[in-house]
């Protein structure tokens, strides 16, 4: 994938209903600068929920590994494992969109 995003230090437990912030690296592998957008697309996801807007731009990242760090907060829906999907990178100046594995696997 031309960007990844992946979890930092995700949690080993979220407690049901009770939002919980967790930070995400966003890594730009190509070889060009782009203004980036992390999305998390509702219709995609089962189980969690995110609390406040699904998206944050990130502003131009560099391109041969640049990267970006952003909080999302999550709110679990249901008990259990979880698995985040829907994830989305957009690409603001072209339009591209790359979209992720499931998170949290």
């Amino acid at each position: 994938l031309p960007v990844t995003v992946e979890p930092l230090e995700p949690p080993s437990t979220m407690t049901l209903a009770m939002p919980q912030e967790v930070q995400f690296l966003i890594v730009n592998h190509s070889t060009k600068t782009m203004d980036l957008q992390l999305q998390f697309r509702l219709n995609h996801m089962s189980g969690v929920a995110v609390c406040g807007k699904s998206w944050k731009n990130l502003g131009d990242v560099s391109p041969n590994g640049g990267s970006a760090k952003v909080g999302m907060r999550l709110l679990p829906l249901v008990g259990g494992l979880l698995r985040v999907q829907g994830c989305c990178i957009v690409d603001l100046n072209s339009g591209k969109e790359i979209p992720q594995p499931p998170l949290f696997n």
